[in-house]
């Protein structure tokens, strides 16, 4: 029999629920225990799975202490990432942090040397990557067809959908949409053209609406960003404009784009609550023609037999699974994703000082 992976979950909130669905459906893989600073939580998420002889406890340095473990899911709030994901590499385990890789550049730096330190694998949570239409996008990016991308932007937003609990305390959260929605959103735009190097950012932050009590009942704690807007510019003269919001009288912030010398790329942005791409457009001029064509998917598939669908969290999870039964390479490794990091955390320190802020990248 295949010896089973044994993993373990770090912080039993919201989002560790939907690590826990894929690694019980995995038949190799078992989780050996939880910890949650919140008194009886940890025991009372392992329960409800009907894991009762899985241990619990109240703290990262206690679980990997006392429990046998592959790996494990960080599903600590953001400003607790660096902290729980370093006790666990120093402690020989992988681990799979949630997004954002943490709240400042300093501690993700940290994290990475922790990893290359322990030899073990840090990957982090961007399962918008394992969407089809996202990576055969990133495909005809990465070819090379349009040229030299020399102007990036971001679109979307949510018109409504600011969440709550440690989301909205800045204490735990750190960044408000910035780090829930808006790290995505940066990895969407930048991972397809290979992350170049941030150099400087310039950008605004605001709170107009969780501050207001008339679009969000608990205003008067509400303490982080609600919107965002960025000017980066990146070495080989890109630039990257970045929007994210979680509230505004707008059904969009905008298309994402991609601008090249040979040719564009264009998604137009939906109004369903996961902000997907409604349309996917290719431009660029044939014989001295405008050409405008639709990307249409080209999923493989039986005409006779079921529709592929991936489930994009599922397959992230699968993913660290088997990496950790390789050794790696971590699947989203943080090497990559500190560039992610540097943006956010130059974009949180240009908003406070309300001035254009340098993006110094920490030696890993």
């Amino acid at each position: 029999m295949e010896k089973k992976v044994r993993i373990g979950i770090i912080g039993t909130g919201g989002i560790a629920n939907a690590h826990m669905r894929p690694y019980t459906s995995f038949e190799d893989v078992e989780i050996v225990g939880a910890c949650d600073i919140v008194p009886g939580k940890a025991r009372e998420f392992l329960d409800k799975y009907d894991l009762k002889d899985a241990p619990a406890f109240e703290s990262a340095a206690e679980l990997v202490k006392n429990v046998r473990m592959d790996g494990v899911s960080v599903c600590a709030y953001n400003t607790a990432h660096a902290e729980c994901t370093i006790t666990a590499l120093e402690a020989g385990i992988h681990v799979l942090c949630e997004k954002p890789m943490s709240f400042t550049i300093a501690e993700a730096a940290d994290m990475v040397r922790a990893s290359r330190k322990a030899k073990k694998i840090l990957s982090i949570g961007f399962q918008p990557r394992y969407d089809y239409m996202r990576q055969r996008v990133d495909a005809i990016i990465q070819s090379g067809v349009l040229g030299k991308i020399y102007y990036i932007q971001s679109g979307g937003g949510r018109r409504r959908g600011i969440p709550s609990g440690t989301f909205v305390d800045a204490a735990k959260a750190g960044y408000g949409c910035l780090g829930d929605i808006g790290c995505y959103t940066i990895d969407e735009c930048l991972h397809a053209v290979g992350y170049p190097k941030p150099l400087t950012v310039s950008a605004i932050a605001t709170d107009y609406f969780g501050k207001n009590p008339k679009y969000w009942p608990e205003a008067d704690t509400f303490n982080v960003d609600d919107f965002s807007v960025a000017l980066v510019r990146m070495e080989g003269d890109v630039t990257y404009i970045f929007k994210q919001s979680w509230a505004m009288h707008s059904d969009s912030l905008g298309d994402t784009l991609w601008l090249g010398t040979e040719g564009g790329i264009k998604l137009t942005k939906g109004v369903d609550e996961h902000n997907k791409p409604s349309r996917y457009m290719y431009y660029t001029d044939v014989n001295g023609m405008h050409i405008d064509s639709v990307i249409e998917p080209s999923i493989p598939f039986n005409a006779y037999g079921p529709h592929p669908v991936k489930n994009v969290f599922e397959a992230k999870i699968r993913g660290f699974v088997d990496a950790v039964k390789t050794n790696g390479p971590a699947p989203i490794p943080g090497e990559e994703i500190i560039y992610n990091q540097a943006i956010c955390d130059g974009i949180y320190r240009s908003s406070k000082l309300k001035r254009e802020v340098e993006i110094v990248i920490p030696a890993i």
